[in-house]
């Protein structure tokens, strides 16, 4: 059996997916889709549940023929506020030392889910963004927010430490160092402007607008050599350990295997006939 078919045996749509502690859309061609945290009435708080749901989805993804993109949003003009203080908080303070060490690596598991799936995610931010909400947005790929964005690593604030779900490996890379430790010790709240001055944001949108312009980035990305993307993510993720040598060569690599492609071959041929190639993501 070749490798080409073990790999597609493998690999299947996620039709028919459906979540049962948050929103799944899907669009029309199947390409992108957006999960969106569904508590409003509390702004979209983690429970136990929806941490591992979103774990398992996100390792999901990996097997997906079909999703490309994915969005995360929240619902009621907020996206999260966390894990909730009723049903993560309380039961904490009662739990012994490996029940503890478990939900900690459960929830760094997500991150590390999000992290290895090979669709850029870009998380559509609005309102409240704190605690694990904010890791989450800091463990997407692109983040889109508001004025009106209050983003809160404030875990010093229930007295736990600012290093929480990679919080401290992750945050420096798209802020600095010195601008991530403030955010981490005093678990302050950096405005929708100050995090799009800082690099934490791409781009700012009114609320009504931020998860459209998400999901025309998504769409745009979507229509792209999106094979290419899952290598580019794959690059962003992994030269983080690498010195320049190693990563250089990484690169050269990744390329020459983006060269074997067939969006490769439709770029040039589309270039030559002066036209707007379609890539196919194979």
């Amino acid at each position: 059996m070749s490798t080409e078919h073990t790999m597609e045996h493998h690999k299947g749509p996620m039709a028919g997916y459906q979540p049962k502690n948050f929103l799944w859309s899907v669009s029309d061609d199947g390409k992108v889709a957006t999960i969106s945290l569904n508590r409003p009435e509390r702004k979209n708080p983690l429970t136990f549940e929806s941490y591992a749901e979103l774990r398992d989805l996100f390792r999901k993804l990996v097997y997906a023929s079909d999703i490309k993109i994915v969005v995360v949003t929240g619902s009621g003009g907020n996206f999260c506020s966390g894990g909730d203080v009723h049903e993560i908080i309380g039961p904490l303070t009662k739990m012994t030392m490996p029940q503890l060490l478990e939900f900690t690596r459960m929830t760094g598991d997500l991150v590390k889910a999000m992290r290895n799936c090979p669709q850029p995610i870009i998380a559509a931010v609005d309102g409240v963004c704190a605690g694990a909400g904010a890791v989450v947005a800091l463990a997407s790929d692109m983040r889109l927010a508001t004025e009106q964005t209050k983003t809160a690593f404030l875990f010093t604030r229930v007295g736990l430490a600012g290093a929480d779900m990679g919080a401290c490996a992750l945050l420096p890379r798209v802020i600095g160092q010195g601008r991530a430790s403030e955010l981490l010790y005093t678990g302050r709240s950096m405005s929708g402007q100050e995090g799009l001055n800082w690099g934490f944001f791409n781009s700012l949108h009114a609320s009504e607008e931020v998860l459209g312009a998400a999901q025309d980035m998504a769409r745009r990305l979507a229509d792209g050599p999106t094979f290419a993307h899952s290598m580019t993510k794959k690059a962003l993720h992994q030269e983080w350990s690498m010195g320049v040598d190693e990563a250089i060569e990484a690169e050269a690599q990744a390329q020459a295997i983006c060269m074997q492609t067939q969006d490769f071959h439709r770029a040039y041929h589309a270039f030559v006939a002066k036209q707007k190639p379609v890539f196919e993501g194979d």
